[in-house]
């Protein structure tokens, strides 16, 4: 581990990698979240710090500067951003940089009303552009978090994945297939950049083999309802750099299955570039994700007495399905599980009435069934989460999380990106 923190502040960050190799008891989501146990004990492996010229301390005006600028997050970035220059001279001896962020810095945190800037996209945006993960640790957040246990499993995790390691992976998938999501990134209308960027997070396989995604400025951009739609030269050119994606993990082979989502609808020239790329596989999806819908549904346990039936204690069960037509399925990602806790059940959040996702297929046919398991496993693919699920598969968050990131790169490299440059 590298580091960066305030002058005489080096400590902070020191004492933060002790607990991470020391044991922790959760104090809450007991039903759920485990003791951490130690990195070593987890992960197998030995977390110590780097080199000594590996650890750089910020001068001590920096706090001066900060207080009596007037666009503090501009002179907090510029000072960060010349310490990664210092550390990349010494790359080769460590894997994850830690960043430590004090309270004191927050005027920094984000730029005025009409300055579209955030600190921790802004540092995650410079340093995925040299290829070095980073480790924000704020002193609000990390340090001052109740449970212990939660911030452990989450930095742990994170931390694994960061120097190239796959926590977990897909336990049950359909063999030669590729998911595919589709995001895009909005630049500041002031910039001198094109003003969308297309993004593809990817999954490829179960084994959690190419978590990587490509990013380019799109040109040929249709606007509908604020939602940008590529012509169909565009989304050919980033499905074909998608394909090549996995090619390249696979020996040269196409996917016999591709899956592609997105949580806009397929217009037809879209789908006709998703078609042209895919020619060589056997069978291709094209599901739009939606999440917020207005459906909801409650769970009715079956009586003896009654004919109709009583309220469940616990909500739909997480998976439920419910097909409204060929082309539209009600899919609980959020709800209750089994197996999980000594009660039976384990409801996430344990409040609220849990909504559906609904898929649209704009291409593919057959019944809902493998469409709804991929989704499913999906949601449970989140490496920078320690939580059970997330309400939408990997393909569709984790190209929300680089949109954000992305559109603030200075510029795209024609290579492939890791997404643990970004978590």
């Amino acid at each position: 581990m590298a580091t960066i923190a305030p002058a005489g502040d080096s400590h902070h960050l020191y004492d933060f990698l002790k607990q991470l190799r020391t044991k922790a008891a959760p104090t809450e989501r007991k039903d759920y979240l485990p003791e951490w146990p130690g990195f070593q004990r987890v992960f197998g492996l030995h977390m110590v710090a780097a080199a000594k010229g590996c650890h750089v301390e910020l001068g001590n005006r920096l706090e001066a500067e900060i207080q009596e600028s007037p666009t503090p997050h501009i002179v907090l970035a510029e000072h960060l951003v010349r310490a990664v220059h210092l550390l990349e001279a010494q790359r080769h001896e460590f894997d994850v940089l830690f960043i430590y962020i004090p309270q004191r810095w927050a005027p920094g945190y984000s730029g005025g009303a009409d300055d579209d800037f955030d600190l921790h996209d802004y540092l995650k945006a410079t340093t995925a552009a040299r290829r070095l993960p980073i480790q924000i640790v704020r002193e609000d957040k990390a340090l001052a978090y109740s449970c212990r246990a939660s911030v452990m499993w989450r930095i742990g995790i994170a931390l694994y994945a960061k120097a190239g390691g796959v926590p977990w992976k897909l336990a049950e998938t359909e063999p030669e297939t590729a998911y595919i999501g589709i995001s895009y990134a909005v630049r500041a209308p002031d910039s001198d950049l094109p003003r969308f960027v297309t993004c593809c997070s990817q999954v490829f396989d179960a084994e959690g083999s190419g978590l990587e995604f490509v990013a380019y400025d799109a040109h040929e951009v249709e606007v509908q309802r604020d939602n940008p739609f590529l012509s169909r030269s565009e989304m050919f050119r980033v499905m074909t750099r998608s394909m090549d994606l996995y090619r390249r993990r696979h020996a040269g082979r196409s996917p016999r299955r591709v899956m592609v989502h997105k949580t806009t609808e397929f217009k037809t020239d879209e789908t006709d570039g998703c078609m042209e790329a895919f020619h060589l596989c056997e069978s291709v999806d094209l599901v739009q994700v939606v999440e917020k819908v207005a459906w909801r549904g409650v769970r009715i346990d079956r009586s003896n007495d009654e004919q109709k039936g009583n309220p469940a204690a616990y909500p739909v069960q997480r998976g439920t399905l419910l097909g409204l037509s060929p082309r539209d399925a009600l899919l609980w990602t959020h709800g209750d599980v089994s197996g999980i806790s000594e009660r039976g059940s384990y409801f996430q959040g344990a409040r609220s009435t849990p909504r559906p996702i609904r898929l649209v297929r704009h291409a593919g046919h057959g019944p809902w069934d493998d469409t709804a398991r991929a989704v499913l496993g999906l949601s449970k693919m989140n490496w920078n989460n320690d939580a059970l699920y997330d309400a939408l598969p990997v393909t569709i968050g984790y190209a929300s999380v680089l949109s954000g990131v992305v559109k603030r790169m200075p510029g795209l490299g024609s290579t492939p990106y890791q997404f643990r440059f970004f978590m």
